[in-house]
């Protein structure tokens, strides 16, 4: 009889411990889901975040889940959850999507219940907002490692509501797999370096070929055009003199043209260009000063229209520091949300 590992469980108990104290809700073997700020403001009459802003979404009905909360391949040194206890990339367990989705929208109302004594809460909307029109994979973790999201987005489909996937573009055959019914409604791949080298120091990946891989992915989301609304996202990082990573940039004048070649290839509807910001786990990594301004996006965003030509910019949001640019031929907004 196999011996437990006794390190491993530990380990387990520890991060569902320190998720908790960060007001995560902790779902089934490997999912969880939380209230962003945004949410929060929406429900108080704020306007929400750039998705609404872009898209169209209410903030106040946007889910923000994942069903692999703490399993990655790569340690990104911009990334603001707590990778340091990244779990890997093999699930303990693969709990149903349909089990997944009925128990993220039950904890979700728990965590949502407290707003409803406020004063300053829009009664109207949080009722609207306990049965979320937007289910986006970008909690934490890597949700291409489950291997049922196709079942997941369907079913997604079915409540009425619209799903986006956010990938770090390393399981290009888990996107690739998906049948036409079983698609999100918005893929968004993240690139955060635009050639080999910057892309293992940046991302720390514990997969072989990583940067290939990637590629493979970017060829998978110029096939799906038509299918899916595509993204590309790029999240820069300026010069600076604090943390760890110092002389780490992705912004200079030569990629751009590096990013731009890569766009070309995967031909995305949208690309998103934001400000990297020294928040939560990210502080011990890259300093405040290494966060561009807003004005630096947006002499970026010109510098990469310039080398891509059939894209404009589509809308801007200076509260998030970022800046959509879409194809002249496509529309943002997502009808019927």
């Amino acid at each position: 009889m196999a011996r437990k590992n006794p390190k491993r469980k530990r380990k387990l108990s520890d991060w569902r411990k320190s998720l908790e104290k960060m007001n995560y809700a902790l779902v089934g073997s490997t999912s969880a889901v939380q209230i962003c700020l945004w949410t929060k403001n929406s429900l108080r009459g704020d306007s929400g975040c750039w998705k609404e802003k872009f898209y169209g979404i209410s903030s106040a009905g946007c889910c923000q889940m994942t069903p692999s909360v703490m399993w990655c391949e790569n340690k990104c040194v911009h990334c603001w959850r707590p990778i340091e206890m990244n779990l890997g990339t093999q699930l303990p367990k693969i709990d149903s999507p349909l089990d997944i989705l009925d128990k993220i929208v039950e904890e979700r109302k728990k965590l949502l219940i407290g707003f409803k004594g406020r004063r300053d809460i829009d009664k109207k909307k949080f009722e609207e907002a306990l049965e979320p029109k937007l289910y986006t994979m970008s909690l934490s973790g890597e949700p291409t490692i489950y291997p049922r999201l196709g079942e997941m987005f369907k079913e997604i489909r079915k409540r009425g509501a619209v799903s986006f996937l956010v990938t770090n573009g390393l399981n290009h055959s888990a996107i690739e797999n998906l049948k036409e019914d079983e698609l999100p409604t918005q893929i968004t791949v993240s690139m955060n370096a635009p050639n080999k080298n910057l892309f293992n120091l940046w991302h720390r990946s514990t997969k072989e070929n990583a940067w290939r891989e990637f590629l493979r992915t970017l060829d998978v989301l110029k096939n799906l055009k038509g299918k899916v609304r595509r993204v590309i996202r790029l999240t820069l990082v300026k010069k600076g003199n604090e943390g760890d990573f110092k002389e780490l940039i992705n912004m200079s004048d030569e990629n751009v043209l590096e990013y731009s070649e890569l766009i070309k290839k995967a031909e995305p509807d949208f690309v998103h260009i934001n400000s990297f910001k020294s928040i939560g786990y990210a502080r011990k990594r890259i300093g405040y000063d290494k966060q561009p301004w807003f004005r630096d996006i947006k002499d970026f965003s010109f510098k990469l229209l310039k080398e891509l030509g059939n894209y404009e910019i589509g809308g801007e949001d200076e509260r998030s520091c970022v800046i959509m640019l879409k194809r002249k031929d496509v529309k943002a907004k997502i009808e019927g949300v």
